[in-house]
């Protein structure tokens, strides 16, 4: 039996439709996530803790003050690194007991343009405001300034104290 293309065409057409109808329908998607609630993959260990949060009938816990308030970063980058998200989450969670509000002060080294160590100063900033904003912290209550390389802690010209400048520091203000 010789099929042409036409032919094969039309065969294959009246399979699709033949067994179209016989596909199950999939089943309806009962996941909780929203895209608004997912986790980027800069802040996949700052997720939001599912239990012990409380409801509006629920008095809040005691606000315990944050276990530091210093986020470093690798030159030349402002992902938030895992090693600094319990930081970044106490004071999450300081501010979600509390009615403070936060600055975030984006900072960076000595190397590199003024212009361009302000726009990093601020990326650096950002980036600990949207890991807090995904532990519940509301963006209203969150302020963030790059002060580039002109607030440096560390004098030096060294990998050391370039180090201790790549930083935002968290100041706590009350509201």
């Amino acid at each position: 039996m010789r099929i042409t293309h036409s032919g094969a065409i039309a065969t294959l057409a009246a399979s699709v439709v033949l067994f179209a109808g016989c596909a199950s329908t999939p089943p309806p998607v009962t996941s909780t996530a929203t895209p608004a609630t997912a986790v980027p993959a800069s802040t996949a260990g700052l997720t939001k803790p599912t239990t012990g949060t409380t409801s509006p009938a629920q008095p809040l816990t005691a606000a315990v003050k944050p276990s530091g308030n210093k986020v470093y970063f690798d030159y030349d980058k402002y992902d938030v690194k895992d090693q600094y998200a319990g930081v970044v989450r106490s004071n999450a969670e300081y501010l979600t007991k509390t009615n403070g509000a936060v600055e975030l002060d984006g900072n960076a080294d000595e190397r590199g343009s003024r212009e361009y160590n302000m726009a990093l100063g601020q990326k650096r900033a950002d980036a600990v405001k949207k890991a807090m904003a995904v532990l519940g912290v509301k963006a209203d209550r969150i302020e963030t300034i790059s002060f580039g390389e002109d607030k440096p802690v560390a004098k030096g010209h060294d990998e050391a104290s370039w180090a201790e400048n790549r930083r935002v520091d968290v100041v706590l203000k009350s509201k």
